[in-house]
């Protein structure tokens, strides 16, 4: 977590004239690892936000992370977040849809020529055209729907410091299953939601998580935990890191490949 904290001392601050950006911390982030976090109260979240599928290795390393948190003194509750799904993965989709749509008719500038389906693999193309198929008002409405839903999570998190939920729905998956070259893009999708349905709400609302590798497959493969917590307050995890850091080390341990 040392090394963790140093990169982000190191790389951390504001653009210049950027529209988004987090607070400044109290002091460096090296100086919060080894800090004592307190007693935290913390939200068990480990249902999947859709419904879909959790792989149960993916759930008991959740569950053995609260149970870690408890014996070090925290308090663990099960929670549900504030998020209706469908509506949160409609606008999530429409954005990425119109800023990929943006980004390759753009690329015509750098190419000399507008981008073709040869130019990019089969799934960003169909995103691409369904971006372009989106209307101003469709993209309005989404960028509005996400600062309610960073509103929705914000109020949710005055009554917890931390949210807790497994990093992913299941453990590493095969090479090539979530390659955007595949040739369905339908099938490209439901993969990719169905893997990792954790994580876009915090993209969304710019809230800082970690993923701690507390728990392993048993064929010896790393299952991240994520830890988020409120905005601008990054030195909440670097502390309770270090804490799980020194309760339950994981810098020697390596998968056998």
């Amino acid at each position: 977590m040392r090394d963790s904290a140093a990169l982000l001392d190191v790389s951390a601050g504001a653009e210049l004239g950027s529209p988004y950006f987090s607070p400044p911390p109290a002091r460096p982030f090296l100086k919060e690892v080894g800090a004592d976090p307190g007693n935290l109260r913390i939200a068990l979240a480990t249902a999947t936000p859709g419904g879909t599928p959790l792989d149960p290795q993916c759930k008991k390393a959740a569950i053995d992370a609260a149970k870690l948190c408890e014996s070090l003194g925290h308090r663990v509750e099960e929670a549900q977040l504030p998020i209706e799904n469908a509506v949160f993965r409609g606008a999530f989709g429409t954005i990425i849809r119109v800023s990929l749509a943006r980004v390759l008719v753009d690329a015509a500038t750098t190419l000399g020529h507008p981008v073709t389906e040869q130019d990019v693999e089969h799934v960003t193309w169909v995103t691409m055209q369904d971006g372009i198929k989106a209307s101003s008002v469709d993209y309005s409405r989404a960028i509005a729907t996400i600062h309610q839903m960073g509103l929705a999570m914000a109020k949710f998190q005055r009554n917890y410091d931390v949210i807790l939920s497994p990093t992913l729905a299941k453990p590493p998956v095969p090479l090539g299953l979530l390659s955007t070259s595949q040739e369905d893009a339908l099938t490209w999708r439901k993969e990719v939601t169905e893997f990792s349905p954790y994580t876009a709400i915090y993209n969304v609302t710019g809230q800082p998580s970690m993923s701690v590798p507390l728990s392993w497959t048993s064929d010896g493969l790393p299952i991240g935990v994520m830890f988020s917590t409120r905005f601008g307050e990054d030195s909440t995890l670097f502390r309770l890191a270090g804490q799980l850091e020194k309760a339950q080390p994981w810098a020697g341990r390596r998968p056998p490949l």
